[in-house]
């Protein structure tokens, strides 16, 4: 706010940090209670990403890792929106990486499980840095869902991971985005950590049939709350940005 204050943060709507039905929680979660820190002066004012840091096709997950004349294989999409202070501005300049599976359900990762099948010509991540205006767009497929072995037999509905950052390294917030109508968002261990209906509301992007470019490719909307009581949950910052 412009006196320098800030709006209340709604804790009620972000996950206890132990949960032991998400079986990680049990040795992650903390035996104390935290210790505040001020930031330092380097933390708070640097460094400053620009748009010369990013290459021509960090934003399109499609092309950015495929061989000449290939693309990812599976529903390509086009997902944009804005990241938003506590009044609904617009925050420019920030730094959005994305990763996510491939539309398999299989990450391109050296200690993956899943027998999906890699995808030669999808790394699965990239970049972009908000507009004037907040706003945000990257192009990538549809990620699918894959088990993990948290349970006898539970999945991970498809997502993408999102990392925000400020002005600097230590500004930084992780999130995942669900899609709109996934029937298995209700049965993750993880979704079900989140206790209100409202947050999880947050984490879900949707379908966007007025951005959607016809005949190539569906629209997703989704946007980046980063305080206040609209707070998208953010994994790294539970008590807010």
């Amino acid at each position: 706010m412009g006196d320098g204050t800030f709006f209340a943060r709604d804790r009620g709507r972000h996950p206890p940090a132990l949960t032991p039905d998400y079986r990680t929680s049990v040795t992650r979660a903390p035996a104390r209670a935290p210790i505040s820190f001020p930031p330092s002066l380097s933390e708070e004012t640097g460094p400053v990403f620009g748009h010369d840091l990013l290459g021509p096709l960090d934003a399109d997950l499609i092309r950015n890792f495929a061989r000449p004349g290939h693309s990812a294989i599976g529903p390509r999409i086009f997902v944009h929106g804005r990241v938003l202070d506590e009044t609904g501005r617009g925050v420019p300049g920030a730094l959005i990486e994305v990763w996510q599976a491939n539309a398999g359900g299989r990450y391109r990762h050296k200690k993956e499980g899943y027998l999906a099948p890699l995808d030669p010509d999808f790394g699965g991540c990239g970049r972009t840095i908000s507009g004037a205006d907040g706003s945000y767009a990257f192009r990538t497929v549809q990620p699918g869902p894959y088990p993990w072995p948290n349970g006898g037999n539970d999945w991970r509905p498809a997502h993408i991971h999102f990392s925000i950052f400020g002005s600097g390294f230590a500004q930084r917030l992780i999130t995942q985005m669900y899609f709109e109508g996934d029937p298995m968002i209700p049965l993750c261990p993880i979704v079900r950590t989140v206790p209100t209906a409202e947050g999880i509301d947050s984490l879900t992007a949707r379908l966007d049939m007025a951005n959607t470019l016809p005949m190539d490719m569906r629209a997703y909307r989704f946007d980046l709350v980063l305080r206040g009581r609209r707070q998208t949950l953010f994994e790294t910052r539970p008590e807010g940005g």
